[in-house]
This record gives structure tokens, sequence and C-alpha cells, in this order.
């Protein structure tokens, strides 16, 4: 099937670094078709700009910092994508998400090059917990944990993921600087940086619980959603920041009633800021996808729904439509009953065309009939 991608994505290290964006292989509509266009978070730039945070623990009040932080090394890496490598390489949860948070101040604050490596072929990870089907994972009155903290290991096991998932996307895609540009790693480094808070904030508060990360089986589905678009930009960006952390938008709500009907009030607030937070991610995702469709000179809507179906995406519900509006998606792009209304709509507007050709035809047939019978 034809997909949308760069066209020297499939092998990095060998391709031209003045190879173009490709469009031969496209079967989406132009920049010119009729769809719905995407309105820009409006805390985007707010966040690119944001001072460094350094509130990576949760405290009586909420987020705050820590006094003494215990830091990995990175002095062996000298650019972002080498940044992102150790990170990538790095095994233990809590190493991994300080040397995340560790690795994009060391860019940020030094002022080094993005530069280009290779990602590892998959992350480094702990010997617990065990990864197993979707469909193994314990239900929560047979995992050994209490309801609240089943919920924040699974979240944990999300957070740890998803600064993989940023870090490769950094790191594979480190080769197509030029094309791409320096705001596209900026941005994805930032993610991580969130994401690694996220993660030591999930963390603490399982140790609070009397519990900690690897206490229970977890799947590898995030990671192999990321696999499938590891030759493809585009739909790197479609499959990770508008599927998967969309789907963290419509959960967010869902886990806090759950955690706040449990009487934990406090892990609530955690999943609560984690989620706000999670709309700035989906709303970069957003930004970068459609420049990469406009240097393409595609449509987003149907460059998003070509991309799904060509790697085996579902979309599923329910939709949390408030905050996908917030970080700008546009509904047209995932809500199929959207789309049917469309399709139903232009069907009904064909249908009453039809009747009026046929009415019309119909009056001047007649007309046709009587000019000839009055005719001498």
């Amino acid at each position: 099937m034809q997909r949308l991608k760069l066209h020297h994505m499939l092998s990095p290290p060998l391709c031209s670094s003045h190879a173009p964006l490709s469009s031969s292989c496209l079967r989406t509509k132009s920049l010119s078709s009729s769809c719905t266009q995407p309105s820009p978070w409006s805390g985007l730039e707010t966040w690119r700009n944001s001072p460094l945070n350094e509130n990576r623990c949760w405290g009586p009040k909420g987020p705050q910092s820590i006094d003494n932080p215990d830091t990995p090394m990175v002095s062996s890496a000298s650019s972002l994508a080498e940044l992102g490598a150790l990170v990538l390489s790095t095994s233990d949860p809590l190493a991994k998400s300080k040397l995340s948070h560790l690795a994009y101040s060391t860019w940020r604050q030094h002022n080094l090059p993005l530069g280009a490596c290779q990602p590892p072929p998959r992350p480094a990870r702990p010997l617990r917990p065990q990864l197993v089907h979707p469909k193994e994972i314990p239900a929560p009155k047979n995992s050994g944990l209490p309801l609240n903290a089943y919920m924040l290991h699974n979240l944990a096991h999300v957070e740890l993921n998803a600064i993989d998932l940023a870090w490769d996307t950094v790191v594979r895609f480190s080769h197509f600087s030029e094309v791409l540009g320096e705001g596209f790693f900026a941005d994805f480094a930032h993610v991580a940086d969130d994401e690694s808070r996220h993660f030591a904030w999930c963390s603490q508060r399982l140790a609070e619980l009397g519990f900690k990360y690897g206490d229970m089986p977890a799947h590898n589905l995030l990671w192999r959603e990321c696999e499938k678009s590891s030759d493809n930009v585009a739909a790197r960006l479609a499959v990770i920041p508008l599927v998967q952390e969309a789907r963290g938008l419509d959960a967010g709500p869902r886990l806090v009633q759950k955690l706040v009907g449990f009487g934990d009030l406090r892990t609530s607030e955690i999943v609560a800021r984690i989620a706000n937070e999670e709309v700035a991610h989906v709303a970069v995702g957003v930004h970068w996808f459609v420049s990469v469709c406009q240097k393409l000179g595609c449509a987003p809507s149907s460059a998003f729904k070509d991309l799904l179906e060509d790697y085996n995406v579902e979309l599923k519900g329910p939709f949390n439509y408030s905050a996908r509006d917030e970080a700008g998606i546009p509904r047209d792009w995932y809500d199929l009953s959207t789309n049917n209304k469309d399709k139903n709509k232009k069907r009904a507007n064909s249908e009453k065309l039809s009747e009026v050709y046929e009415r019309l035809a119909s009056i001047i047939s007649m007309e046709s009939e009587n000019s000839s019978l009055n005719r001498p």
C-alpha cells in the first residue's frame, strides 16, 4: 500500500543529507482539498519557552524540586542525539528517568549540537516487570495490588515507555535534522523530559503506598506501536502523539474519578496533573504532523487516516473531545461518527439533487410530448 514517507527513511546512514521529501507514492489528497484545519494549542509557545522544570518530587502541596538530586554522568555524550541514545541504553527505570532530565538539561544549558547517531534496536529494560500479552495482564483483584496502586503502576509503565518513545524519535530521525529542523528535536526532547518527571511522580507515589514499579506484569504494546513507525516520520507522529498519547487525554479524567472514588486524593492529583500536561505532547504531534504534510503537499486529515490504515492502527473511543480540541486535533481526523455524519449529509444532498434532476427530466419530457401533439 502507498505510504506517506521521507524518500530515504528506510536506511538513514546510507542516504544523502540533501535528499528531498518525497510524495511519489502518496495516495492522500492535496492541500487544496477541503478538510478541517487544526487549530494550534494556545499554550504551545509558552510550553516551548518555559524554563527547565525541576519539580521532580510530589510534595504536600504538589510538585516541588529536590534539594540534593542524585544525577548520573553524561560526560561521554557530545550531542543531543548521543544523549538520547544513552537514555535509551539505560535499563534501570529510575536511572533512566534521572538521565532523561539531565540529558535535556545539559543540551539546553550547554548549547550542544543536535548531532546524529543510531538508536539501539530496542530500549534497555529491567528484568521486572515481566512483559506479557495485554490479555495476560491480571485483573486488579488478581494483581496483588490495591486498586490505586494497580492503576498507578499501569500509568508508570506508560510514562516509562513514553520516555523511550520520545527519545527514540529524537535519535532515530536525527539524520534528517536539515529537513525537519531543530525545533522538531527540541520539542521531542522536551516531551521526554516531561515524561521522565511524570514517571518520577508515579514511582514516588508507588513507594509511598508500599510498592514499586515492576511489582506486576506489564505489556509491550506501546513499544510495538513505536517499532511499526521506525521507517517513517509521518507515521511515527500519527501513531504515537496523535493516537497513543491522545488516548491518555481520553483516559485521564476517568482514572482521576476512579481514584477519587477509591479515596486516594493524593494519587488522583498526580494523575490529573499528568493528564493536563499531556495536552502539550499531543499538540506537539499535531504541529509537526501538519508541518511534514505541508512539506509533502498533502492534506493532514486524509494523510492521517491513510497512515492508520496502512499501519493497522485502531482508533478507540470514548474520546475526550474537550481535551482533544484543546490540543488541536480536528474531530474529523479521528471520530468515525463525525465522518459518517459528513458522508450521510453528502449522500442526502446527492439524493436530493438526483430527485431534482429526475423531476426536471420528467418536465422536459412532458413538454416535448405536448409540443409534438400540438403540431399541425
